[in-house]
C-alpha cells in the first residue's frame, strides 16, 4: 500500500489551475488498486464526492476527470447552502471486470488515512454495495444501503432535483413551469436518467431517450412510453429541453451546432467540454443552460442528509430547494449578461469567500 503525489510538473499546473487543496495518488499492486482522490476545498466543511471507477484510457486523463468532479462538488455544496467540501475519487478500471472486495476495502484505507478530511459516496461505477466494503476499512463512507441506517440510492432524489430544476428553467423562460405538452430529450437511461424519464411522463411531457446500452434503452423506453432514438441523433431533435444525463462533455463546439432545443438540463457532471468557451457559446445562441452542479445537486443532498441524520421528508424539501437555485443563477446571468456557469461559480464564490472571511476572524 502506497500513497503519494507526484512531482510531474505538469500535474502541477493542472493542480493551479483548479487551485486544490491535496491529491492523494493511491497504488496497491496485491489488489491492483489503482487511485486517486482530489480535495478541492474544505472551507465550508469535510469534502464529500463520489467514487468512480472507470477504464480510463489513459492515467492523465483520469486526474483530469477527478480534478474537474471535485471543483465542481466545492460549487454544488456551495451554491445549495450545504455546510460540506468538495472532494472526489476515481478508480482507474473496469468495474464490470476489475471490481472485488478486496481492492474496494484497500481504496477504504486511503480514505481512513485522510482522519475526515474527504467522505466518500458512490458515483458511476460503483454502488451501494461497494460502500459497504468501503465502511468496513473507514467510517467516511456516505451513500450506504437503508437496510443498515443509510440514505440508499440518491438516484432518485438526484433525479427530482433535476426535475425541480428543469421546472425553474421554464418559469424563468416562459412565465409558467408546467410540463404538459413539452417536449425533453433525456441522454442516459441510467440511474438517475430512468428516475426523471418517470417524473417528466408523469406530468405528460414528450419523451425521448437514447443510451449506449440498447437493450437497457428499449426497456426503458417501453416502460414509460417514451420514444427510442438513436445514441447519436439526440443533438439533432427539435425539443424544448435537451437532459445530459450520461458522461460529462457532450456540450461541445459540435454538439451546440446541432442542438435545436431552448434549454439544456440535466443530471450529468461536467457538461460543458470548455466552461468559458461553451457557456459563452450557449448565451450568445440564446440556449439557457442550467450549470450542472446546480441542478445535480440532489445526490449530495441526499448524502449530506444521511451524515446529518435527517429524514426523507427534510430530504426532499432540501431537494426542492433547487428550483429557486436555479432561477438565481438565471437571474444574475439576465443581469450581467454572463454565461449561466459564470453566474453560478460567482454565486458559489462569494460564500466561500464570506464564510472563509468569518473563519479567519477568530
Amino acid at each position: 500500500m502506497s500513497a503519494q503525489t507526484t512531482n510531474d510538473t505538469s500535474v502541477f499546473n493542472q493542480l493551479n489551475i483548479f487551485a486544490h487543496q491535496k491529491v492523494v495518488f493511491c497504488n496497491d499492486v496485491a489488489t491492483g488498486l489503482k487511485a486517486i482522490i482530489a480535495i478541492h476545498d474544505t472551507t465550508l466543511g469535510p469534502a464529500l464526492g463520489g467514487t468512480r471507477m472507470w477504464p480510463y484510457k489513459t492515467e492523465n486523463d483520469a486526474l483530469q476527470d477527478v480534478l474537474r468532479l471535485s471543483r465542481s462538488m466545492t460549487y454544488k455544496a456551495a451554491i445549495t447552502g450545504l455546510n460540506l467540501g468538495g472532494g472526489s475519487a476515481v478508480i482507474i478500471g473496469d468495474s464490470r471486470k476489475d471490481k472485488t472486495e478486496a481492492l474496494l476495502r484497500m481504496f477504504g484505507k486511503f480514505v481512513k488515512n485522510l482522519n475526515g478530511e474527504y467522505i466518500t459516496a458512490e458515483d458511476v461505477g460503483t454502488n451501494t454495495r461497494d460502500m459497504e466494503y468501503i465502511r468496513m476499512e473507514t467510517e467516511h463512507v456516505s451513500g450506504l444501503p437503508e437496510s443498515i441506517g443509510g440514505s440508499g440510492d440518491p438516484g432518485p432524489v438526484a433525479a427530482r432535483g433535476v426535475f425541480m430544476g428543469i421546472k425553474g428553467c421554464l418559469k424563468e423562460l416562459y412565465g409558467n413551469d408546467t410540463l404538459t405538452g413539452k417536449s425533453i430529450a433525456v441522454q442516459g437511461t441510467g440511474q438517475v436518467g430512468e428516475h426523471l424519464v418517470r417524473l417528466l411522463r408523469d406530468e405528460n411531457a414528450k419523451v425521448y431517450v437514447s443510451d449506449i446500452d440498447e437493450d437497457r434503452l428499449r426497456q426503458v423506453a417501453k416502460k414509460y412510453g417514451a420514444e427510442a432514438v438513436e445514441h447519436n441523433s439526440i443533438f439533432d431533435l427539435d425539443v424544448d429541453i435537451y437532459a445530459p444525463c450520461a458522461l460529462g462533455a457532450t456540450i461541445n463546439t459540435q454538439t451546440i451546432n446541432r442542438l435545436k432545443c431552448a434549454i439544456i438540463a440535466g443530471s450529468a457532471n461536467s457538461q460543458l467540454e470548455d466552461e468559458q468557451v461553451h457557456g459563452k457559446m450557449l448565451l450568445e445562441k440564446g440556449i439557457l443552460y442550467a450549470p450542472d452542479y446546480v441542478i445535480n445537486a440532489g445526490g449530495l443532498i441526499n448524502m449530506y442528509s444521511e451524515i446529518a441524520g435527517f429524514n426523507k421528508k427534510r430530504t426532499l424539501q432540501l431537494t426542492e430547494n433547487i428550483y429557486d437555485a436555479i432561477r438565481n443563477v438565471l437571474k444574475l446571468s439576465k443581469a450581467e449578461n454572463i454565461s449561466t456557469i459564470l453566474a453560478a461559480n460567482k454565486i458559489a464564490e462569494k460564500r466561500i469567500a464570506d464564510i472563509k472571511k468569518i473563519k479567519t476572524s477568530y
